[in-house]
């Protein structure tokens, strides 16, 4: 039994050396270091580029669809086959929740460093966007945002930080022209829901607002998780305000619009492009008709590119565009652009072409400011009119066209 007992202890020990020996090889790379392109089936150099959204929580329908739009981009740029510099490329996504969340968005932007992205498109919410915009500006990868809309983000002073869409100076101030102008508002009340989008587009309504000679006769927050606002709206009802604007995403806008109808307010309700979606009138029902939200950029049938892309999207994910699947794309498509003209996938060379873009997409021409902003950048009202959102009028951008009520 001696015999056999010292036997298995030297085979234990064998192994363990062995196993030892395994993993050191299997050891994954110190956090930060980059990481060399792969080589795929076939010869084919693999190039990560990175997504990230709020992909669960009460958004994720927003989250999905900004990563239906990465998908979407990867699939159309593999299917044509794209050499760079002298290399074959196969492009791989590398998709992140961050739940809408700033700490992990910081986290899954190491994450996503970690894994050796040479661009990252997202995040989605300016809350979870501008924190992790400094992880991608110390790594030196490219970053562009389809969504994000808070002017603070591109005026960090960042070389990589990138928008594909107008940011909340513009939405703010077309949303408070047109309560001046186009509603005749003389009384505002205003709501936010304290995120860093939220709260930054109802601080530059405020301001378009009191510009026009508009009264804000309230001004009051909530979450980005609430779902009853009674307390707040029998707040605003003895004001009696002509428009009720609202700063934040669908999720709490639906809630907020039938709340709105049961005590009988009569104002009108307005918003921006966080709850300009079909999930706000599935929410709201019948107290969607009749309210007001902006988009930033122009109308879908003004996309140059939007018919087709509409097409491949509904078929390959059985689901309609809501918001941003389309700038998503276009983000993935700017980042592969620059990386031909610079005829690298390294980050450190074609990060400066990334400045230089003059690219049209399927959302129309993109080509950014010396802080990251695009350029002439549109901004749409529309307004719910038989369970449908319908243009009202756009400001800005290249194709701007204004209609009447």
């Amino acid at each position: 039994m001696n015999k056999y007992a010292r036997l298995s202890l030297i085979a234990a020990a064998a192994m363990t050396l062995v196993a030892c020996g395994k993993q050191e090889q299997a050891a994954a790379p110190a956090a930060g270091a980059a990481s060399a392109p792969a080589a795929a089936a076939g010869g084919d150099v693999v190039v990560k580029i990175g997504q990230v959204s709020p992909m669960s929580g009460p958004i994720s329908h927003l989250g999905k669809d900004n990563e239906f739009g990465a998908k979407l981009a990867i699939e159309d740029l593999n299917a044509e086959g794209v050499t760079i510099g002298d290399k074959k490329v196969k492009f791989e996504l590398v998709s992140e929740d961050d739940q809408g969340d700033p700490k992990i968005g910081t986290q899954v932007a190491q994450r996503l460093v970690d894994a050796g992205v040479v661009g990252v498109v997202g995040h989605l919410n300016s809350g979870t966007t501008i924190p992790a915009s400094k992880i991608y500006s110390d790594a030196g990868i490219p970053q562009i945002s389809p969504s994000a809309t808070n002017p603070d983000y591109t005026k960090q002073g960042f070389k990589t930080t990138f928008r594909v869409i107008a940011n909340d100076v513009q939405q703010g101030t077309a949303l408070g022209q047109f309560a001046a102008d186009g509603l005749k508002a003389k009384k505002v009340a205003i709501i936010d829901d304290r995120t860093a989008y939220g709260q930054g587009l109802a601080d530059e309504f405020e301001k378009a607002v009191k510009g026009k000679g508009v009264e804000v006769v309230k001004r009051e927050f909530t979450t980005n998780t609430a779902t009853d606002f009674n307390a707040i709206l029998t707040s605003i009802k003895a004001t009696k305000p002509d428009v009720i604007f609202y700063g934040g995403m669908d999720a709490q806008a639906g809630p907020l619009a039938k709340q709105m109808t049961r005590l009988g307010i009569k104002a009108k309700l307005m918003g921006g492009d966080g709850w300009q979606t079909p999930e706000f009138v599935k929410l709201a029902g019948e107290a969607s008709e009749g309210q007001f939200a902006s988009s930033c950029g122009v109308p879908r049938d003004k996309m140059p590119g939007f018919n087709a892309f509409n097409d491949k999207f509904k078929a390959k994910f059985n689901t309609e565009v809501q918001i941003y699947a389309p700038y998503e794309y276009d983000a993935v498509r700017v980042l592969v652009d620059a990386m031909k003209r610079a005829k690298s996938t390294d980050p450190k060379v074609y990060l400066p072409e990334v400045g230089k873009t003059d690219y049209t997409g399927v959302t129309g021409k993109i080509a950014f400011d010396d802080k990251g902003d695009i350029k002439n950048g549109a901004v749409t009202v529309y307004q719910v009119k038989g369970g449908k959102w319908e243009v009202v009028s756009t400001v800005g951008g290249p194709a701007a066209a204004s209609a009447a009520q």
